[in-house]
C-alpha cells in the first residue's frame, strides 16, 4: 500500500512538473501577444515579391523593431498586383483574420494603380475609403506614399503624388512620403525586374522606416 501511495505521489509530482513546464513554455508567446500588432496592408512591395520569406519587408521590419526594443509582431497583408480597389475590397476580412485589433496598420497601396495608368481620382477615392474605415474602427495608421513613373507625364505625376499628402491631412494620419526612399534610382538595390527591392534594398527601406513606425505606434 505504501509503495502504491508513493507511486501516486510520484505521478502527481510528474504531472505538476509537466504543467509548470507548459506554463513556462507559453510565457514568450503570451508576452509576444501583448506586444504591438502591426498589419502591413499593401501590394508586392510589402509582400516581399521575389524574395525568400525571411528577407521580405514585414519580416525584416519585425526584426528591426525587436532589436530596437519594441516587441512587435508585423503581419504581412501584401498581395502582389493589388490595386487600391483590391486592397479596399479585402480590408474587412483581412482585419478579421488578424484575431485581434491591430495597434497600427501600414497602408501601402497605389503603385499598381499608377503602373496601370488608372485615374488618380479613383485611387484617391479607394484610399480615402480605407482610411475612413480604419478611423471608424479607431485603428492608428501609417500612410505610405508612392511616386509616379516619369513616362506618365507631368500632369499625371502631380495628380497621383498629390493625393497622398492630401489624404494624410484629411484624415490626420502620419505620412511616409515614398516607400522606396533611399532605394529608387539605385539599380544595385533592385531585383532584375527593376521594380522590386532585393534583400539589400529591403534592409535600406527597413532602416529608414523603423523610426517612423516606432513613432506611429506611440
Amino acid at each position: 500500500m505504501l509503495s502504491r501511495t508513493r507511486g501516486y505521489r510520484a505521478i502527481g509530482v510528474a504531472v505538476h512538473l509537466l504543467l509548470l513546464a507548459l506554463v513556462v513554455a507559453a510565457m514568450p508567446a503570451r508576452a509576444q501577444a501583448r506586444g504591438p500588432l502591426i498589419w502591413a496592408l499593401g501590394d508586392s512591395l510589402t509582400a516581399g515579391y521575389g524574395l525568400p520569406p525571411a528577407q521580405g519587408f514585414t519580416v525584416r521590419l519585425q526584426a528591426a523593431l525587436r532589436r530596437s526594443g519594441v516587441a512587435a509582431t508585423v503581419k504581412n497583408g501584401g498581395i502582389a498586383g493589388d490595386t487600391s480597389a483590391q486592397g479596399r475590397a479585402r480590408l474587412a476580412w483581412g482585419l478579421r483574420g488578424l484575431g485581434r485589433k491591430p495597434d497600427l496598420v501600414i497602408v501601402e497601396l497605389g503603385a499598381n494603380d499608377m503602373l496601370r495608368g488608372l485615374p488618380p481620382e479613383a485611387t484617391e477615392k479607394n484610399l480615402d475609403l480605407i482610411l475612413s474605415e480604419l478611423k471608424r474602427r479607431e485603428i492608428p495608421v501609417l500612410f505610405v506614399g508612392m511616386r509616379a513613373a516619369p513616362n506618365l507625364g507631368a500632369a499625371y505625376r502631380r495628380a497621383f503624388e498629390g493625393l497622398y499628402p492630401r489624404l494624410a491631412r484629411r484624415h490626420g494620419v502620419p505620412l511616409y512620403p515614398f516607400f522606396l526612399e533611399g532605394v529608387a534610382g539605385n539599380a544595385a538595390l533592385f531585383q532584375a525586374d527593376g521594380r522590386h527591392p532585393n534583400a539589400r534594398g529591403v534592409e535600406v527601406l527597413v532602416r529608414r522606416m523603423t523610426p517612423v513606425v516606432r513613432a506611429a505606434l506611440r
